[in-house]
């Protein structure tokens, strides 16, 4: 195609333009002279074969001539389309500047870092559920003073309770009188010690413990589920006691407040984490490192910090006024409508982030895109 008029378009799975899959794609490619001219978002390809799985792709024209005007099309699941005419499109797809979000391992800004869960590698036997809890304290209750609550991401958004062994700070002594914790202790030793990894092998030294021990610091932190449904407008996260241990598919903020959950289950944060990061299928794969760590928080005067802590304690309030429904049904958008005071708590909450960025977009997400790609442009340019 190099010094000719040719223009190109393919379909690719949407891989390529989401998380770490833009930088070693697109940039080589814009470097050497190609533009994206149009784009059609995520959506997914149907076939008529029976029992089609169901690939998730984008298809994207592209040339050596910047065409104008260009096109972003997006594509519902009830199979609405819509066309908006862009000034220009970059690798993930959206209307903003060509700029590449590299994973980090510290925040963009100065905010308290954000942790993911420990991860248990311990075959079944030290996670518990409610029966296996309640049978397990019917039996032995001396284990009870060993059992804390526990979630993965799907536990948390579901609301579903689990639990874990923690045996962090028990002594031999007392493990000894626990004949069916240290049973299960036992079984974590014997299959820690015939797994194929090295590092996991010698975890079976402390198999009372877990693979890796992260936990939470203070007396509450921020929960973010790892992967949540794309068909949510906001990643639901909420506050959990540290006595909650979270796994490694639960990343966790330390030590926050208000103003953190605030910006986080904001609008901005939430079309930040759309653009950059990956994806299972279509779900949201949260990175701490690609998402929270690249994400370019505001600068409010008190004022605007005020707003925001207020409207994020609304949120926090409204969810509680319709207990006992599950994250999981609160952003539930097919049935959204159930919890119209919620609804109005994140649009007076998405209004003041805004406002804390100086701006007004009245919710124009392609805006906020790009807003946030410029503001990232600014902050990584020497």
């Amino acid at each position: 195609m190099q010094g000719t008029d040719i223009r190109a378009a393919f379909v690719s799975t949407n891989s390529i333009c989401q998380g770490q899959q833009v930088t070693p794609l697109w940039r080589p490619l814009f470097e050497q002279g190609i533009r994206i001219n149009f784009a059609h978002r995520s959506f997914v390809w149907d076939n008529e074969a029976q029992n089609q799985a169901h690939v998730h792709v984008v298809i994207i024209g592209f040339s050596y001539q910047d065409d104008e005007p260009k096109y972003l099309f997006e594509h519902s699941k009830e199979g609405e389309s819509r066309r908006q005419q862009v000034g220009h499109i970059n690798g993930y797809l959206a209307a903003a500047p060509d700029v590449f979000v590299e994973r980090r391992a510290k925040p963009l800004c100065e905010i308290v870092p954000m942790v993911a869960g420990g991860k248990p590698t311990e075959g079944g036997n030290l996670l518990l559920w409610q029966e296996e809890k309640d049978e397990l304290v019917a039996k032995e209750p001396a284990a009870e003073k060993w059992i804390r609550p526990f979630s993965m991401g799907a536990e948390f958004i579901n609301g579903k309770p689990r639990y874990c062994l923690w045996l962090v700070d028990c002594p031999p002594s007392e493990l000894t009188h626990l004949p069916l914790v240290l049973e299960r202790v036992r079984r974590v030793k014997e299959m820690r010690q015939s797994s194929a990894k090295a590092a996991t092998r010698k975890k079976a030294d402390t198999p009372w413990l877990f693979d890796e021990i992260r936990p939470p610091q203070g007396d509450k932190y921020i929960a973010v589920p790892k992967v949540s449904s794309e068909r949510r407008r906001y990643i639901p996260i909420g506050f959990l006691d540290t006595v909650h241990i979270p796994g490694d598919k639960l990343f966790f903020v330390s030590n926050a407040g208000f103003f953190e959950f605030g910006v986080l289950t904001s609008q901005f944060h939430n079309a930040w984490m759309r653009a950059v990061a990956g994806r299972l299928e279509m779900r949201y794969s949260y990175g701490n490192t690609t998402v929270y760590n690249t994400f370019i928080w505001p600068d409010p005067t008190p004022e605007q910090k005020r707003a925001i802590e207020e409207a994020a304690a609304l949120v926090l309030e409204k969810r509680k006024a319709y207990a006992p429904a599950t994250l999981a049904e609160l952003y539930d958008p097919d049935n959204d409508f159930l919890y119209p005071e919620l609804t109005r708590a994140h649009a007076q909450l998405d209004r003041a982030v805004e406002a804390a960025y100086g701006v007004d977009f009245a919710g124009d997400e392609s805006k906020i895109t790009a807003h946030l790609f410029t503001l990232y442009q600014a902050a990584t340019t020497p």
